[in-house]
């Protein structure tokens, strides 16, 4: 390893050289851009998983996504065609464990994270290429947001492709296009205020019973679980969440068990309007890739008052239940993947 001040480059120092030297052991190539790249973004995806980030098309998680995808694309350049995900994993968790011990607790999950966007991502590549090497003259920006729809290429891919064969990309109509269709995703999901199809009392028992689900599966799997999407209605709730992986029956047990354990414990459930910044300073949390106004409804569940002592607290429009025992009892009905690193839960409250 090089001391920085010694270094010509960064991927040239200890930060670095690690990964770099798995990269060359693996494709024989050193320090080329793609070597670099490849280095570079997984190193970054791995420490923007362990934070709880999953890949997606929005916000961080369409950052994340980017990087996996243009690493994995850079891969194919350096010919390497074995699986290389682990041996980087590791690599990069040894060279900053001691500075950053989290990363080692969520090693697995990194790493099926990792896979599960390469295999999904490897399937469409070849095929995008194939398509993008069929395109005539410059790039418009139908063809930018086809290959983005149809082939999961982000922009700053096509961007590079088309660099490379001196060719330009309509990225401002892309970008007109990405919105059009972001509005129209936004406005079918605000036909439901909040997820609810109904405002009866007994939906909003259900949505009290939706923020309890919420933070029992926080508590069971880890923080990694971020709420992504949510329908409720006078039947039963349906709950979306970041989770790479299937939920063994035990820890659906558990979280039920959890869940049934806080409505017993005859819970108060109160709302307080404060700024967005101090709501998330206390710990509250939202809808993953939801933007927030500065002022904020926050809906808490605990035993006293005090909002920074409450089990859960949630960025939310409400209604709901006054109290959990009025719920009297929490039943899990069925689990099942709702997309790449979404998982989603169907439960109902007893009467």
């Amino acid at each position: 390893m090089v001391a920085i001040s010694s270094a010509k480059t960064v991927y040239e120092t200890d930060l670095f050289a690690p990964i770099m030297k798995n990269i060359e052991d693996i494709s024989g190539q050193y320090l080329t851009k793609s070597a670099r790249i490849v280095a570079d973004h997984i190193r970054a995806s791995i420490f923007l998983i362990a934070d709880g980030i999953s890949p997606s098309n929005t916000d961080r998680g369409y950052i994340l996504r980017r990087l996996i995808r243009r690493a994995i694309r850079h891969t194919s350049l350096l010919k390497i065609n074995q699986d290389f995900l682990l041996t980087l994993i590791k690599s990069v968790i040894k060279t900053y464990a001691a500075f950053y011990p989290n990363l080692e607790e969520q090693q697995n999950l990194i790493f099926d994270q990792l896979k599960k966007e390469e295999e999904k991502f490897k399937k469409a590549l070849g095929a995008g290429i194939r398509e993008f090497e069929k395109i005539q003259g410059n790039i418009s920006a139908q063809l930018a947001f086809d290959l983005y729809q149809n082939f999961g290429f982000p922009i700053e891919l096509t961007v590079e492709l088309a660099r490379e064969k001196n060719k330009k990309v309509d990225i401002l109509g892309f970008e007109n296009l990405i919105k059009k269709h972001q509005d129209l995703s936004r406005k079918a999901s605000q036909k439901t205020a909040g997820g609810l199809a109904t405002q009866s009392q007994r939906a909003a028992k259900l949505h009290s019973a939706t923020h309890l689900l919420h933070q029992a599966l926080r508590d069971i799997l880890g923080n990694h679980v971020h709420q992504t999407g949510s329908h409720i209605t006078d039947e039963r709730l349906r709950f979306d969440f970041s989770h790479s992986e299937k939920i063994s029956e035990a820890n659906l047990v558990k979280v039920e068990q959890q869940v049934n354990l806080k409505i017993k414990e005859d819970l108060k459930i109160g709302k307080k309007i404060m700024p967005r910044e101090a709501a998330e300073q206390i710990g509250a949390i939202g809808l993953f890739n939801q933007k927030y106004q500065d002022l904020v409804n926050v809906y808490y569940i605990g035993k006293s008052k005090d909002i920074k002592d409450a089990y859960s607290k949630e960025f939310c429009g409400g209604p709901h239940a006054t109290n959990t025992r009025s719920l009297k009892g929490f039943k899990i009905t069925k689990e099942e993947s709702a997309g790449s690193g979404i998982r989603r839960i169907y439960a109902t409250i007893i009467e």
